[in-house]
């Protein structure tokens, strides 16, 4: 049966590639966005997960035209990297409402259907960031470390009620936000990673697709990484 999904920061990138995965596996995909226009063929509705109030706007509005909330995978990030002696509070504290407060905002209004219907899946999208730190995103890699006790929480809590709630960590992917670098940066990074090579957003969506499905009923509270080996161990 279809299910109602909801993709967050779905409208390009890595958040694009996962709705499209979903919708391929059957699945009735929502996204939300914050500007320019929602993509074709996904039910797209504007939100800004920093407001509480969008957010259960966005909810109303889904639910009505596919049902109550099963799969929410809340993808949507912002970054303003900057040395710590540099950055405002301001650039460190919004980083951590979008990222993390966002996914916290979107879970919990994600929850009250899913505790009803006694099922659900919940997939946060951090990064390898959060786990290895990384100079210059200390407001980025907190927020995205942030995910991984959120969902390890979540766990504990709903899994009585047959709800789990993982979280992906990508490494570098090809994506918009990765295209402004210049070759001699994109070559650092490669070098540093084990198979060489960025990932496809469709790599990440591949195992999203896979943790919101059924063949996946039994992880919760795992922390799955996409980045080639780079931060293995951790």
């Amino acid at each position: 049966m279809s299910r109602s999904v909801l993709v967050t920061g779905g409208n390009r990138g890595i958040g694009l590639a996962i709705a499209r995965e979903l919708a391929a596996a059957g699945d009735a995909v929502a996204v939300t966005y914050r500007s320019g226009e929602p993509p074709e063929g996904l039910f797209g509705v504007k939100c800004d997960v920093t407001s509480w109030e969008d957010v259960d706007a966005a909810f109303g509005k889904i639910e009505a035209e596919q049902g109550p909330v099963e799969v929410v995978v809340a993808n949507a990030g912002v970054t303003k990297d900057t040395l710590l002696a540099l950055m405002s509070e301001d650039s460190f504290s919004s980083v951590v409402d979008t990222n993390l407060t966002g996914a916290f905002r979107v879970s919990k209004r994600a929850v009250k259907g899913m505790m009803r219907m006694r099922r659900g899946r919940i997939v946060l999208i951090s990064s390898v960031v959060g786990l290895l730190g990384s100079a210059g995103q200390t407001n980025y890699a907190a927020s995205k470390a942030g995910l991984v006790g959120l969902a390890r929480s979540m766990a504990r809590e709903l899994g009585s009620r047959n709800i789990t709630a993982n979280v992906v960590a990508p490494g570098f992917v090809e994506t918009d936000m990765t295209a402004v670098l210049d070759e001699q940066r994109q070559a650092a990074i490669t070098s540093m990673i084990p198979l060489g090579r960025m990932a496809a957003p469709e790599e990440i969506a591949k195992v999203v697709r896979f943790l919101a499905g059924d063949d996946a009923a039994y992880i919760t509270g795992a922390v799955i990484p996409v980045d080639g080996g780079l931060g293995m161990g951790h």
